[in-house]
């Protein structure tokens, strides 16, 4: 392969290692790498899910974050902890400031809450190279937070990513240029690196292509013929190429729609549901408003509890005039739900999307109804929950048991503050 027509930037991939964990273990004066602590959900729900765990419980007990609070060993030196999402986005913001230190915005892309990449290109003689300037950041997170990061270096984000996931999260601090492909990348099972799950492995494997190696020497034109432009970018990966830009915006793109999902805490019935659609449809239009947007085509996602049988539907379906009303969107989910709702199975998730969106203009008139009127009443509520919080003003349904508004306003993303 000739790299020399390929870009080579100074990318750096820096990782905070276990990092809910790490902030936990740091807030009660524990070391985050030798302690052992688990950030649980819920401690409340045995099958609250384990949304971390620090290096030595998951190296003594093989704890991950798809374990389950109840698989916990009974272990007293174990620290279980709920989680505190407003914390750790805090510490997320506190740590991408930290990098403005070295690099300007346009050159630092967050990726994650717990991970992000720093373009440091041309800052040798503020900082020296590539590797001192990972060295100085991996030193100052943990001067500043009391976290551990890794750290990859690469030619493009790529080989940044995926050294660091391969070599940095055992070396602290691991590179990988373009001539390091074959000794670093190549020996590794294809699943090892960034971008394929268990499915495209399979595809692969049934294939004979077991390790990065294989994959980078197999025909690129059987690779597209069979993944089409998948398989054109997991060859070109395997090469460690990668052409994603490495300055720009990395945070403001066009909204497609609008969706907003809950799973259950625990089994919804037929007559309960409907109580949670409208939360749900609030909410969404809610969103839709403050971006003076609206929309014509709504989306419907039910899933039914494991306990009867699994399964449920998904559907959507186009309305003539776009809108951003509560209860319009509520009614064409209530006919979704009519329409395809087995009539006996228990509802575990549900999901509700406004989409196919259209800048908010006038208003068309209706003979049969004030929908100007309708329209303003949406504003002048979510105005009241602008000033006084969003729960500030809510529909009687929404402090039923069935309701889900007050629950959620407690949490960010799914999980307490």
């Amino acid at each position: 392969m000739d790299y020399s027509i390929y870009p080579r930037n100074d990318v750096l991939c820096i990782d905070m290692r276990s990092f809910y964990a790490s902030i936990e273990a740091v807030k009660l004066g524990l070391d985050p790498m030798t302690t052992m602590l688990a950030v649980v959900g819920d401690p409340n729900r045995s099958g609250s899910i384990v949304l971390a765990s620090s290096p030595a419980l998951k190296k003594k007990y093989g704890i991950s974050n798809v374990s389950r609070f109840f698989e916990l060993p009974d272990d007293p030196e174990i620290h279980v902890v709920p989680a505190h999402m407003a914390d750790y986005l805090r510490v997320s913001l506190e740590i991408t400031r930290l990098m403005n230190n070295y690099a300007p915005k346009e050159a630092i892309h967050p990726y994650s809450v717990d991970e992000i990449w720093v373009t440091v290109n041309g800052l040798e003689k503020l900082f020296g190279n590539r590797w001192e300037i990972a060295t100085k950041i991996k030193r100052d997170i943990l001067n500043s937070f009391g976290i551990t990061a890794a750290i990859g270096i690469g030619d493009n984000k790529f080989l940044a990513k995926v050294v660091m996931d391969l070599h940095g999260k055992k070396q602290g601090i691991a590179e990988c240029k373009y001539e390091d492909v074959e000794e670093k990348l190549w020996p590794f099972p294809v699943e090892a690196i960034w971008g394929i799950g268990s499915r495209m492995k399979q595809n692969l494997n049934r294939m004979g292509i077991i390790t990065l190696g294989q994959l980078a020497n197999y025909s690129l034109e059987h690779l597209k013929k069979r993944f089409g432009i998948m398989g054109e970018q997991l060859y070109w990966h395997a090469w460690g190429i990668d052409l994603s830009p490495v300055f720009g915006n990395f945070t403001k793109s066009e909204q497609k729609g609008f969706g907003h999902g809950i799973a259950l805490l625990r089994d919804y019935s037929k007559e309960e549901v409907p109580i949670c659609i409208l939360d749900l449809c609030e909410e969404v239009c809610r969103r839709t408003r403050t971006a003076d947007k609206v929309g014509k085509t709504i989306h419907l996602g039910i899933s039914y509890s494991k306990v009867t049988g699994g399964g449920g539907f998904s559907r959507s379906r186009s309305i003539a005039i776009p809108t951003n009303v509560t209860m319009d969107v509520y009614h064409v989910c209530m006919q979704l739900f009519n329409e395809f709702y087995d009539g006996k199975s228990m509802i575990r998730h549900v999901y509700v999307t406004l989409d196919n969106l259209f800048e908010k203009g006038d208003i068309q008139l209706d003979l049969f109804e004030d929908r100007a009127k309708k329209t303003d009443i949406g504003y002048v509520m979510d105005s009241i929950r602008d000033r006084f919080g969003t729960t500030a003003i809510l529909r009687a349904s929404s402090y039923t048991d069935a309701g889900v508004t007050l629950d959620r306003s407690k949490k960010i993303g799914g999980h307490y503050a």
